[in-house]
């Protein structure tokens, strides 16, 4: 039997999945990063930067930050402003390190969504209002019913593609919201942590809006990108320089290690690893997607490299069973406005996705 101790460690995996530490896995599919592996260069920087490694890092990370710059330069712009970009220790981190540096009130978060908007929020104090996002309409959100309820908070966290539903918003129907939130005195973070890997990143990131909406701030992070999780490396690009200022001001010095800076920065360059990623993502989706379906499985559409389903009634234990047989999928439960039987699965290599199809069909009882 579990002790209480052995149970909270698992409960922070059950939270997000990955838990490779107490499960035997010969598949970890409950984790949703580029199939393609940590780029080469990525690793071969890691590899010729070890005696590096004693040294303290670099607390403004200025070259990484140069790097994001040069990477998101706009249409007006050689580079994206270096004062309106904070690194941090993953996503997470960020998050948390700006929901204590705002301190809002009243926040607005879609559910199902990330875990870790909530968990900061209330670390801060801070009342969560959720706005539900239902299965009849695919998870779709419905920005009208989102714009109404930003008019009553302070912080409006909207995750694109959302997970974990791989519902993707065009970037008209965000600018509607940042304008909402805008009117009405919030700030609105998107969390475009899976951007990169979706169908349309060009198209549908809030990137471009930063410079018309000072209450804007665009989340990302490499962990999924480039397969990086172990690293810990997310960034922040804030439309109001000080939103930085406030958050540097509450954090330790040295968040971003040498080799996740390192690796930050070799990863930036690799813009056909990127789009063979999203080539072989959006093959794969579809296959698995029929695949899913075709094992008697509700499968919700997605544009992300992660999909969305649920099981009938005899079969909401999977996740257990396949446990047993080494294939590690995220079980939904835990999502607020999701219920047992729901589960994701990311998109991995052709042979991957075989692996799991065939494992799924010996454990379905259907």
């Amino acid at each position: 039997m579990r002790t209480g101790r052995e149970r909270e460690k698992e409960r922070l995996f059950d939270m997000h999945g990955g838990d490779v530490y107490r499960n035997h896995a010969v598949y970890d599919a409950s984790v949703n990063l580029n199939p393609l592996g940590m780029p080469e260069a990525v690793k071969q920087i890691l590899r010729e930067s070890v005696d590096g490694w004693a040294r303290y890092p670099d607390p403004c990370c200025q070259e990484l930050v140069y790097a994001i710059g040069r990477y998101y330069k706009g249409e007006r712009q050689e580079s994206f402003p270096s004062e309106q970009i904070l690194c941090g220790n993953g996503a997470a981190d960020l998050i948390f390190q700006l929901t204590a540096a705002l301190k809002p009130k009243r926040a607005l978060v879609t559910a199902p969504g990330f875990s870790e908007y909530e968990r900061a929020l209330r670390a801060a104090g801070c009342e969560v209002r959720r706005c539900l996002l239902e299965a009849e309409r695919g998870f779709a959100p419905d920005f009208s019913e989102l714009v109404k309820l930003a008019g009553d908070a302070e912080l409006v966290f909207f995750c694109n593609p959302n997970n974990p539903t791989g519902i993707l918003s065009e970037r008209p129907a965000v600018k509607q919201l940042a304008e909402a939130c805008m009117e009405a005195g919030a700030a609105l973070v998107v969390d475009e942590c899976f951007m990169e890997l979706s169908d349309d990143p060009e198209g549908c990131s809030a990137v471009p809006l930063l410079s018309q909406f000072p209450n804007l701030m665009v989340l990302k992070a490499f962990t999924k990108t480039y397969a990086m999780a172990g690293l810990r490396l997310g960034f922040l690009l804030c439309g109001d320089p000080d939103v930085k200022t406030r958050m540097e001001g509450l954090r330790q010095p040295w968040t971003v290690s040498v080799p996740a800076q390192l690796a930050g920065i070799a990863a930036l360059e690799q813009e056909e690893y990127l789009q063979e990623g999203r080539g072989l993502i959006q093959a794969e989706r579809k296959r698995l997607f029929r695949g899913l379906s075709g094992l008697g499985l509700t499968v919700f559409p997605s544009r992300a490299n992660y999909l969305l389903f649920s099981v009938p009634e005899e079969d909401k234990d999977l996740g257990a069973r396949l446990r047993a047989e080494g294939v590690l999928i995220r079980d939904c439960e835990n999502f607020n406005g999701l219920e047992k039987g729901f589960y994701r699965i990311c998109v991995g290599l052709p042979e991957q996705n075989r692996l799991l199809l065939e494992k799924m069909k010996g454990a379905l009882r259907r």
